[in-house]
């Protein structure tokens, strides 16, 4: 569910005693629409407006820095770095948090910024807002064209969002209540009427007072007969004591939503899990969704420039077919050129064509030859013997452009096998890097060292004990075969099917069978073989597989190995991983 204005109220009340005094040690904004405030003592204060999960809450997570930081945080740095955070609040019932920092502003004196965070779905922003009221600043900027309602811009004073024309739900009496109730039509879902009637309600917590009520979620008000007041009292007073409780819900082992109270709508359908704090219930609760959709975000352009490349080296290494079965005619130019200088005594300039016997096939058969009227007899035989000799020099040329296309091809599809298997920032990252030294990427920034965490190959321990390496990216196969892995560690890989290289580290001995077996499963799962029956997975000592000088990154070439069949298993792969 969204972070409601009641949710969000919870989280305030847990982070006040925690903000309130401590000193801003650094600002990162790691993506375009986080900032993140490090604090005293390690703590980590995460501000996010997206539009999919806007929220505030202390985190574990580390996210990596832009090599470059962006306007907006540098803004941040130049007014409240070093401040001190006085104060945490909350609109009553509305999504908007105001942190007060005090700081020290241009002219060396003591000033106090508000630093307010506005939690509305695709409206969200976080504006920095000067002591005088106006606006320093702020993540997304809303002119009259986006908004007649209100603007958001550097030097104007801020204005609170529009309020909703809804009744508040902590000071509704039981007679307002049931009037309001009254005027509701016997057919309307009393959850639907909730949500239209009073503001700071989610769409989770109407279904939940409708079904402690009723006894099921889409009740309609004709059967209500006065049970919803007790529950909505029930709920209204929890909310004024401030009897909150994190709670995240699990469907199928997974988290599925979250809310500040039990809930029992769902049965046994949904596990409710009580979690230490509201800021760790976020966290743990947003870590793989919000992974998962950067992850997305990051991918789509790799995944398209890939494609793009590999359609594109597609279409040439086509034309290039049809070039050279072209070529593979050529002995008739010759043919004709010969014809011609036979039988130059019989044409003369203005000549369109020559009907010649063709002394090299048996039986002499007759052949006509075009010729080019503008051209004398001699320069049309020396054009068919040009033609022939283009076409012999075109045949070897072709052969070595359609040799590179085939591996940039067989290259570009073992990239988009490492961004559909890709699990983590750093490899689209390591990918980016790859993509732009090939030239594929133009004008993107190389990676800087220092700014981003190195990425590892995947690591697994095989039953007995050997340790597996899995290469996330062409680079890191590089690494893993040329650099990390000894002469008589054994290297696999699909045969003659896309996929990472696996390193299984012998420690000077004989793998046993079962290592290799599993090692060789892991190959084929992380491959396009992945959804396949059976997968032949090659294997060979370290000191067999060459890198060709010039190959692209990720490719080489082994011999004398053997091969394995095996089936792709996930389960033994999350069995297997360290």
């Amino acid at each position: 569910m969204p972070l409601d204005a009641i949710c969000l109220s919870a989280v305030v009340r847990e982070l006040a005693p925690q903000l309130e005094g401590a000193r801003i040690e650094k600002i990162q904004q790691p993506f375009r629409d986080e900032v993140v405030l490090l604090l005293r003592g390690g703590r980590r204060l995460l501000l996010s407006a997206g539009a999919n999960q806007p929220r505030i809450h202390l985190t574990d997570q580390l996210r990596d820095n832009p090599a470059q930081p962006p306007m907006f945080c540098m803004l941040l740095r130049k007014h409240i770095g070093s401040g001190r955070i006085a104060a945490i609040a909350q609109e009553p019932l509305e999504r908007v948090v105001t942190l007060s920092v005090d700081a020290t502003d241009e002219l060396g004196e003591r000033s106090r910024y508000r630093l307010v965070l506005e939690c509305m779905g695709r409206h969200s922003n976080l504006i920095l807002v000067a002591q005088d009221g106006r606006i320093i600043d702020c993540l997304r900027r809303v002119d009259f064209e986006m908004s007649q309602q209100r603007q958001v811009l550097p030097g104007l004073f801020y204005r609170l969002p529009p309020r909703q024309e809804k009744l508040s739900p902590l000071s509704v009496s039981q007679e307002e209540f049931m009037q309001e109730l009254a005027d509701c039509p016997g057919d309307e879902p009393l959850n639907r009427w909730l949500l239209d009637t009073f503001t700071a309600i989610s769409p989770l917590i109407a279904r939940e007072l409708v079904f402690r009520a009723c006894g099921a979620t889409d009740a309609c008000a004709a059967v209500e007969n006065g049970r919803l007041w007790p529950a909505f009292s029930q709920w209204q007073e929890s909310v004024k004591e401030e009897r909150f409780t994190p709670v995240e819900m699990e469907r199928d082992g997974k988290p599925s939503d979250f809310t500040y109270l039990p809930v029992v709508q769902y049965g046994s359908y949904v596990t409710c899990r009580t979690q230490g704090s509201f800021s760790q219930l976020l966290d743990d609760f947003y870590v793989e969704r919000e992974q998962a959709e950067r992850l997305r975000q990051r991918g789509q352009d790799l995944l398209k420039t890939a494609t793009n490349a590999r359609d594109r080296v597609r279409r040439k290494l086509a034309l290039q077919r049809q070039e050279y079965e072209k070529t593979q005619d050529r002995q008739q130019l010759r043919l004709a050129g010969e014809l011609i200088t036979a039988n130059l005594y019989r044409l003369q300039r203005g000549d369109t064509k020559l009907a010649a016997e063709n002394y090299y096939e048996a039986g002499c058969p007759v052949v006509e030859i075009r010729l080019d009227p503008r051209l004398s007899p001699q320069e049309n035989a020396a054009r068919y013997f040009k033609q022939y000799a283009k076409a012999k020099t075109a045949e070897q040329v072709l052969l070595e452009q359609m040799q590179q296309g085939e591996g940039e091809l067989t290259y570009l599809e073992s990239v988009l096998q490492e961004l559909q298997q890709a699990e983590k920032e750093q490899d689209f990252q390591d990918i980016r890097w790859e993509l732009s030294q090939g030239g594929y990427l133009r004008g993107a920034q190389r990676r800087q060292q220092g700014f981003q965490r190195p990425s590892k190959p995947r690591e697994f321990r095989s039953s007995a004990g050997l340790r597996i390496l899995v290469g996330r990216s062409n680079r890191q196969n590089d690494q893993l075969t040329g650099k990390m892995a000894g002469p008589r560690d054994i290297w696999l890989h699909t045969q003659k099917i896309h996929g990472s290289h696996v390193i299984l580290f012998t420690e000077g001995a004989e793998p046993d069978e079962q290592s290799l077996l599993e090692a060789a499963t892991l190959a084929a799962w992380f491959s396009h073989g992945r959804e396949s029956g059976k997968v032949p997975v090659d294997y060979t000592p370290v000191r067999y597989v060459k890198k060709p000088s010039g190959a692209k990154p990720g490719m080489v070439v082994y011999t004398t190995y053997r091969t394995l069949f095996v089936t792709p298993d996930g389960e033994l792969v999350k069995r297997l991983e360290v």
